[in-house]
């Protein structure tokens, strides 16, 4: 027997999809396939492509929210740096097809929602153990996301299967040299900027 459509169904079946195939298969009829229905059928409750690939992406926005600030709790510093990036990492591995919805430009509704602003927040949980001035932060969240998402997509691709030592090493190096920049944190003039 299938379930009763809703968005919720819509999209938990979507996020399954993505992992187990990869996000860029995502389509209404692949999703619409799965449930046994009609793609139109779907219509009435996923506005369309965009609506369903922003409903994984906010699902997964949530799950990592979750997961973030369940590792970061009660951490501070390196401790927190090092629990948040293991976050992601599990994550991305666990969830694959989730993890890439996050690596594109989502809706403004994705944007706007709870779990974008429980991310930002668990960001700032991890920069207040460090010298990064408020005004600062969105910068050190942007290179934390750069470095973190830029390591795992490489990693994902294969790109570090064919040379030594393990990726693991390299892992740790990266999140220890993170650790050093945002204790040495460049404060700068307005002068100095572009």
């Amino acid at each position: 027997m299938r379930p009763s459509l809703s968005a919720a169904v819509i999209v938990a079946d979507a996020a399954a999809l993505a992992d187990e195939a990869g996000f860029d298969l995502v389509t209404l009829s692949a999703v619409a396939r799965r449930l046994g229905v009609q793609a139109p059928s779907l219509y009435s409750h996923v506005r369309d492509l965009e609506a369903l690939r922003d409903g994984v992406t906010a699902l997964a926005l949530g799950e990592l929210a979750d997961r973030v600030g369940a590792a970061v709790a009660g951490r501070s510093g390196r401790d927190a740096l090092e629990a948040y990036a293991a976050a992601y990492r599990t994550y991305a591995r666990e969830s694959p097809g989730r993890w890439q919805s996050l690596q594109r430009r989502a809706g403004e509704a994705v944007v706007r929602s709870d779990a974008a602003r429980n991310m930002a927040t668990q960001a700032g949980a991890v920069l207040r153990g460090y010298p990064v001035p408020p005004e600062e932060h969105v910068h050190a969240v942007r290179l934390l996301g750069s470095t973190i998402n830029g390591f795992l997509a490489l990693e994902r691709t294969g790109n570090f299967d064919h040379s030594t030592p393990a990726p693991d090493v390299s892992w740790h190096k990266t999140v220890v040299a993170l650790d050093a920049l945002l204790r040495a944190w460049p404060v700068d003039s307005p002068a100095d900027r572009p």
